[in-house]
């Protein structure tokens, strides 16, 4: 492992205040970041909740097959271009055990039906990509797992703010599903946005996850992303039984971080009612790693998954771009190179340097690993990272960062480089959609909970640590009180909402699992506002 230690000074920038554009009612006061930098603010962990829950059982009705035979299950969307969607779905059955027989997959076609009327499908594409996967060990005892058949078609062609109605599936084998329907986005210069964007990370199956998602449909997204850790089908043995909180704990003799495969089964079952008609867009966790025979990993990530890589240029799904109305989003891959020699980083720079402000003004940015987190778990798990690519994002006046990794609610002052900065971007960690490993609750500035040197390495990567030279963590690894560039924090499982209102006003909504029945109710909330006018770099 590469270790470097690093020394920084903190000083605050002047803020500018404005009036913001988009007003909220008489009656409720929402904060803007214009008012900050803000003290810092914590909500401790409310002892009546619990940590967290078990992982619901295969056998549950949300995560059981339902389609039979060649019929498609598991449906789900992707942007693709902003006129194109990719549709994926998955049919016939896995098979896990010692002795499997992978399916052939071209027994069954990949056709997408579509129109502008329910029942009349004026438009049909007939072909697609399909493909299965299997997972594979190489010891004694441990099952292999082999996947239903993966169907991918793009369809293209779509008028923007349009209903679609659809069936998938094969024809020929008189096996198309029921009719599905969503809402294609503007168009990116039309000076419109999406409606709703919602941010989920490490999800997983357990109760709390179904209380996540069911929230979520509640609030009507128009888009979802994902920020990784979505099934935890690595915290089982590949014999499948009880899920573990902590799989090292509870399986200390294993050979290799195994995993079961039908959770990734389950999950897209569990996720259908909401991808079926909102486009889900996804980018790798740690939890996604999967190691199996032959050093290959990510590989149900890979395979079950359609993302606009090769419209971003790439041959991977690692890490990508796409528009959504006014918005550029940057889907980044913290478990693949990211130095300032690599490919990544190559990339990034190019797809940051070809961005037109004036078509897409706002500029986002997601991965899975924060880079500012004050809690204990993962400190500066990412810091070689953030080192590399930092400067990017500021030199580009990213606007948000979203990331999950820690299984808690943190977001950020605007910050670059530990100081407060007016440009620099506001992180938010949104790693709390509920999943089997609980929330975390400890906070590194707390007495005895700094983490030592050797803590958080991350499973892929170097690692690099950072002391500071100035105010209260002088000469320290961790603060002794919440830092100043950590807004706000609470231990809760929940999501988050952004609402594009203009090219410089966003409402930002956080919302707890606890507040879905009491109606005005958040966990957090402010307008984030640009100023492209201030910070030109």
């Amino acid at each position: 492992m590469e270790y470097c230690n690093i020394i920084f000074s903190s000083f605050i920038f002047p803020i500018i205040l404005i009036t913001i554009m988009a007003a909220p009612p008489p009656s409720e006061h929402i904060i803007t970041t214009l008012d900050g930098p803000f003290e810092p603010t914590t909500r401790n962990f409310d002892p009546s909740l619990r940590r967290g829950s078990e992982d619901l059982p295969m056998n549950h009705p949300r995560l059981t097959k339902n389609a039979t035979s060649n019929f498609p299950e598991q449906i789900s969307l992707a942007l693709s271009t902003p006129t194109s969607i990719w549709v994926s779905w998955v049919t016939g059955d896995a098979q896990i055990g010692l002795n499997i027989t992978p399916l052939d997959p071209t027994t069954v076609g990949s056709e997408v039906w579509y129109g502008k009327e329910t029942g009349n499908y004026t438009h049909k594409k007939l072909n697609g990509v399909s493909l299965i996967y299997s997972q594979l060990y190489p010891f004694v005892g441990l099952f292999n797992y082999t996947s239903g058949i993966i169907h991918h078609v793009r369809i293209d062609g779509l008028e923007p703010e349009t209903k679609y109605y659809y069936k998938c599936g094969d024809s020929s084998l008189a096996a198309m599903s029921e009719e599905f329907v969503f809402e294609t986005l503007p168009l990116p210069g039309s000076g419109k946005f999406p409606r709703r964007i919602a941010f989920v990370g490490d999800l997983g199956l357990t109760s709390n996850s179904t209380t996540t998602i069911d929230h979520l449909i509640t609030n009507d997204p128009s888009i979802v992303l994902f920020v990784g850790d979505l099934t935890y089908a690595n915290q089982y043995r590949t014999t499948g039984g009880k899920g573990a909180s902590c799989y090292s704990c509870e399986f200390p003799d294993s050979p290799i971080r195994e995993t079961y495969q039908p959770r990734w089964d389950g999950w897209g079952r569990f996720m259908q009612p909401l991808t079926s008609r909102v486009p889900m867009m996804v980018i790798e966790g740690n939890h996604e790693i999967e190691p199996q025979a032959e050093n290959i990993s990510f590989l149900s990530y890979e395979t079950r998954f359609s993302v606009p890589s090769k419209e971003s240029g790439l041959n991977s799904n690692m890490y990508y771009s796409f528009d959504a109305g006014g918005v550029h989003f940057i889907m980044l891959g913290a478990y693949v190179d990211y130095d300032q020699t690599s490919a990544q980083y190559a990339w990034l720079e190019k797809d940051l340097r070809n961005v037109d402000r004036k078509t897409t003004p706002w500029l986002v940015a997601a991965f899975h690993p924060p880079w500012y987190n004050s809690y204990s778990s993962h400190y500066q798990e990412f810091e070689c990272m953030r080192l590399q690519m930092e400067p990017l994002l500021y030199q580009y006046q990213v606007d948000i960062v979203f990331s999950g990794h820690v299984h808690a609610y943190e977001r950020m002052n605007r910050v670059y480089n530990y100081t407060l900065d007016s440009c620099g971007p506001i992180y938010i960690t949104i790693g709390d959609g509920g999943n089997i490993e609980k929330v975390d609750v400890d906070y590194a500035d707390e007495l005895g909970k700094c983490p030592s040197i050797g803590d958080n390495v991350p499973e892929i990567g170097s690692v690099c640590r950072t002391n500071f030279s100035s105010g209260p963590a002088k000469g320290n690894f961790c603060w002794d009180r919440q830092p100043e560039w950590s807004a706000y924090r609470e231990s809760s499982f929940g999501h988050g909402i952004l609402e594009v209102v203009n090219s410089t006003h966003a409402l930002w909504t956080w919302h707890r699992n606890q507040d879905i029945y009491q109606e005005h109710s958040y966990g957090d909330r402010i307008y984030v506002v640009r100023q492209p006018n201030l910070c030109t770099h």
